[in-house]
């Protein structure tokens, strides 16, 4: 390919889709700390002032979805109703059944089980069918593309610097989005940087973009990297 862009994205811990993330991942944490075989199938959704846990878990054990739930919520920093979301007093809502039959039926055993091989080291039986792709390369040390390892940096200091202080303006909802421009399948520099962050209301976006420029994108986009023509 001759020159082109390629830009990726990535959200804080406050965006309303990884805070959903985070909650089924506790719960999910947290039966399996108390029962290793259980099944848990768990989702979450989320509006203003209310959280809707539901799924299929089927375990011996009993876990407080709601005080998980609320744990994750406020660990966030969603703790204050200026941030339009309190884990102290928010809404959780919980629709758990059981597993299904049809389903246990398939991952419960394994076919080689049914057909009454007992010495076997297939037990389990298989889950949902899927199909996954991806691809390792030598862009960054961590084997993934530039873009997007850019993003994800810039969404974890934007996490950082609010927790530790630095902006004690900033609220958990943020996004990053990274352009980087190659030639030739050579990284030529950086194209665009986007940040957008939730914030007190009594900032303004002139101070805003000059702390994010300061505390965010400088200590983690690579100096190298950035031009004149860089938006």
């Amino acid at each position: 390919m001759a020159k082109h862009l390629f830009t990726s994205e990535s959200v804080t811990e406050g965006h309303p889709d990884k805070v959903c993330d985070q909650i089924s991942d506790a719960v999910l944490d947290e039966i399996l700390s108390q029962d290793k075989n259980a099944h848990v199938a768990c989702e979450v959704t989320a509006t203003t002032g209310m959280i809707h846990v539901m799924g299929e878990i089927s375990t011996d054990c009993y876990v407080d979805i709601a005080d998980v739930a609320r744990k994750v919520v406020n660990n966030i920093g969603y703790n204050d109703p200026k941030c339009g979301f309190d884990g102290n007093t928010c809404a959780v809502l919980t629709s758990i059944d059981a597993q299904s039959p049809d389903i246990a039926m398939g991952v419960n055993e394994s076919l080689e089980l049914k057909d009454g091989e007992s010495d076997t080291d297939n037990q389990i039986g298989a889950g949902d069918q899927g199909m996954m792709f991806g691809y390792a390369c030598d862009e960054t040390p961590e084997l993934m593309p530039m873009p997007i390892s850019l993003a994800h940096k810039l969404a974890k200091q934007l996490t950082k610097i609010r927790k530790d202080g630095t902006l004690s303006y900033l609220r958990p909802d943020g996004k990053t989005q990274v352009t980087v421009e190659y030639d030739d399948d050579k990284i030529v520099g950086i194209d665009t940087v986007v940040i957008s962050t939730q914030h007190d209301e009594d900032v303004t976006l002139e101070q805003i973009r000059k702390d994010i420029i300061e505390y965010v994108i400088k200590p983690i986009i690579p100096a190298e990297l950035m031009n004149e023509n860089t938006k």
